[in-house]
């Protein structure tokens, strides 16, 4: 199969939604293209150097060898042209060529990448995602700030439901803007982080472990070459092995630097001159 690439600094996993603003020209075509035929095109994580364009100098570009599918759910378009895009992952690829003499952009030959099957067991993936959950709630109640810190809420979006690859992606309308389009905020709530189960509803944490572990792939905050490695995992069980062991050492950095500090002062006095 061969499809548009659209390499960023960004690990997108199935299920997690992806905000775009589209104002390069080739992009701009790559996108007008994918709306008209219903397509999707894929996202790669660039790894290192920037892009080889057709017409231009050859330069260097490495890039992950497994990407995502993205479908286009809403378009907007201005009136010169650029786009903001919201993008789903629906399923992972694995690039087998790229071209960069086919279209302005770059284009791969890909193949599905889908997960293997686990140990035959299924109570081990459900044991392993129900153990992960846990910590990932721990790990949400300690990133919220302390009196007198601030922090940045994690921002992520999802799909709640992901189509199987055997349904018919839905087509995405195209609103044309007359003027810069009004950016209205989502009306957010605090995540109740000291219920578990009420922490569970307001995220909407899936229970079947392959939508937990791409879930989490996407919002557990760490470098981009760990979350590379935890969408290129074979299955959901090492997925999730994968992120609980994330989670264990997150936990325990979360915790040290959260914990309370107080000074012994009956050091103060013997270090004065």
């Amino acid at each position: 199969m061969q499809i548009p690439l659209f390499p960023l600094h960004t690990v997108l996993a199935p299920g997690i939604a992806l905000p775009l603003h589209i104002f390069e020209e080739r992009y701009r075509v790559m996108v007008r293209r994918c709306l008209e035929g219903s397509s999707p095109f894929g996202v790669v994580l660039i790894r290192e150097g920037t892009e080889v364009v057709r017409g231009e100098a050859p330069q260097t570009l490495s890039i992950a060898g497994v990407g995502t599918l993205a479908e286009i759910r809403e378009a907007s378009r201005y009136t010169d042209g650029r786009f903001d895009l919201l993008a789903v992952g629906t399923s992972r690829f694995l690039v087998r060529e790229v071209r960069t003499d086919v279209e302005p952009y770059l284009v791969a030959d890909v193949d599905p990448y889908p997960d293997e099957p686990g140990d035959g067991d299924p109570g081990v993936a459900d044991a392993l995602a129900a153990k992960v959950t846990r910590r990932f709630v721990d790990y949400l109640r300690l990133l919220q700030p302390r009196d007198g810190e601030t922090a940045e809420p994690i921002d992520v979006q999802m799909e709640v439901e992901v189509e199987t690859s055997d349904v018919e992606p839905a087509e995405a309308s195209v609103e044309e803007e007359t003027a810069e389009p009004e950016l209205v905020e989502e009306e957010t709530r605090p995540v109740p982080v000291d219920d578990p189960e009420a922490t569970r509803a307001a995220l909407r944490i899936p229970d079947d472990p392959t939508a937990l572990s791409f879930l989490l792939t996407g919002i557990v905050q760490v470098e981009l070459d760990r979350k590379q490695a935890l969408l290129e995992a074979p299955s959901a069980e090492e997925r999730l092995r994968d992120i609980d062991a994330l989670l264990d050492r997150e936990l325990r950095l979360l915790d040290r630097r959260l914990a309370p500090y107080t000074v012994d002062r009956r050091g103060l006095t013997a270090g004065r001159n």
